[in-house]
This record gives structure tokens, sequence and C-alpha cells, in this order.
């Protein structure tokens, strides 16, 4: 039976690492890349161990299998994850509603995936409506960065309620900055 819960063992860091790995951009055939979708860091599994002492990510299983993840990123985790670093001080140069987008009760999803053979079974919807029953009261955005090469998850996140509010280029790739307000 397939469930939404929060990470509670190494072991699921552990198939988060592999899930991610399987699914990085440069691991990836184009025709796959358009189809499926794909993601674009790698996370090592310190940088998940940390993220994860911070606030744990969310993650479905099909009973012990990890089959989908989406990464909570606290604000705190720029002190140790690099990337974060770097998209924090472009959101700084944004505003939302008057205000500084970073200046908001916000957190980041780091990323989310889902194996190959689970999607189009709901299970992208699964993840962030337990993100939005664990966190939603205590913070009041998500906030995150798509590739805008990656049509199949812009798609899905404007399903779920994200709102496009930015598009950059960088020289990794060109991203919308996407915002789910929970308070709206």
């Amino acid at each position: 039976m397939l469930q939404a819960v929060l990470v509670s063992k190494q072991e699921e860091l552990v198939q988060i690492y592999e899930l991610n790995k399987k699914n990085l951009r440069q691991n990836l055939p184009e025709e796959e890349k358009e189809k499926e979708g794909f993601v674009s860091w790698l996370y090592s599994l310190e940088l998940l161990q940390k993220m994860h002492d911070l606030a744990p990510s969310v993650i479905v299983k099909d009973d012990a299998q990890v089959v989908g993840y989406a990464l909570t990123t606290a604000k705190e985790s720029s002190a140790f994850h690099n990337d974060l670093q770097v998209m924090m001080t472009h959101l700084q140069t944004l505003e939302y509603k008057d205000k500084s987008l970073t200046a908001h009760n916000a957190y980041f999803m780091g990323q989310i995936c889902i194996a190959k053979e689970f999607r189009g079974k709901g299970l992208f919807d699964l993840l962030y409506k337990k993100h939005k029953e664990v966190y939603s009261q205590r913070f009041d955005i998500l906030i995150t960065e798509i590739s805008t090469s990656n049509v199949r998850s812009q798609k899905a996140h404007e399903k779920v309620g994200f709102k496009t509010i930015h598009t950059y280029k960088d020289a990794m790739d060109e991203w919308n900055v996407v915002v789910w307000d929970w308070k709206e």
C-alpha cells in the first residue's frame, strides 16, 4: 500500500539518494527527459542527513521501498547547501506581496521525484498534500524553482497550487521561481 510519511530511517535517505541519482538530468536520454521530467541536482547522503536534521522530508513508500520523495529544505540549510546559497542570493532580489521573497515565513522544496513505474498514480499530489499537512502550521509559503524545460514538472506544480512569480536564466539553465501560498 502506498503511503506518504516523513523520513524516519537512514535506509530511507539511502533510497532517496539512489532514486535521485537514477533520475538526474545527465543520466537520462533526451526523449525521456522531455516525456518524464528529470531532477537537476545530486544530493549526497551527508547533505540529505543535514537537511533531515532540520526538517524531515516527505516520502511515499510502497511497503519498505521509497518510490517518491519531496525534499524539505529549511532556510537554515543554506549554511551547508551550496546550491541553496546561490538560489537564496537570487531570491533575495525578488519581492512577493510587497516584501522580499526570502523575508517570508517560507521553506524550500529541494527536489521532488517519483520512480518511473509509479508516475501517473497520484503520488505527486500525495507528496505535496503531506507537505501541507505537516508544514502549513509552521510556514506560510513553499518556494521552489523549476527548469523551464521540465514542462511536466511545471504543469504538475501548477495543478497542486504553485504560481510562477519570476523567470530567470543562470549558467546552468532557465528557471521558473514558483510559490505555493498556504495563506491564500
